[in-house]
């Protein structure tokens, strides 16, 4: 394994624990309506669970709305069902055509233990990441110890993934951050 494969895997490995970070951030309610939200919502379609999104469109019409409009009108009952037992803590409403579902606004303490919330999973991917550089680290010294690389060359190397994790925790501090000023204007 040369030091450019070495560092490829380590940047596709953080990268893809940011992109982890942001799927989890949109699933976290803020007060606006977001189709993401109703992602974790599985529905019992002919009697093997579905994602809500593979047999319904879910739109977000206004800031504090979002509408269900299922491909088969019959699944209403069981839309409807499937969002009033998730853990999100909404109330849909139907009307025999779409269901409605209102996104309540957010009180101060529901904010608190959101940015908890976010503030771990940031945490967790910061570890994430810095584990990624201790691995990459230790491939880059056991190619240098192996003689295939010079100490100089080693030390360019970690030095550049020194430099990308940086990058890398830069980025989820700002997701932080955009999630945390979302949720305290919500």
């Amino acid at each position: 394994m040369t030091v450019n494969d070495i560092y490829r895997d380590a940047e596709s490995r953080m990268k893809k624990s940011l992109e982890h970070l942001h799927h989890e951030l949109t699933r976290i309610r803020t007060g606006r309506a977001s189709p993401a939200l109703l992602d974790v919502v599985k529905v019992q379609y002919y009697g093997s669970p579905m994602p809500l999104n593979q047999v319904s469109t879910v739109s977000a019409p206004e800031a504090r709305m979002l509408v269900v409009q299922p491909w088969d009108k019959g699944m209403i009952g069981e839309i409807e069902k499937a969002i009033l037992t998730s853990d999100l803590g909404l109330n849909p409403t139907n009307d025999g055509n779409v269901v409605r579902v209102p996104i309540p606004e957010l009180s101060e303490e529901r904010r608190q233990d959101l940015l908890k919330v976010i503030r771990k999973l940031c945490e967790e991917t910061r570890v994430a990441m810095r584990n990624v550089r201790r691995d990459a680290n230790e491939h880059v010294k056991a190619v240098e110890k192996n003689h295939e690389i010079s100490e100089d060359e080693s030390h360019k190397t970690l030095d550049k993934i020194q430099k990308m994790t940086d990058e890398y925790v830069k980025k989820v501090d700002e997701l932080f951050h955009a999630k945390e000023n979302e949720i305290l204007k919500g």
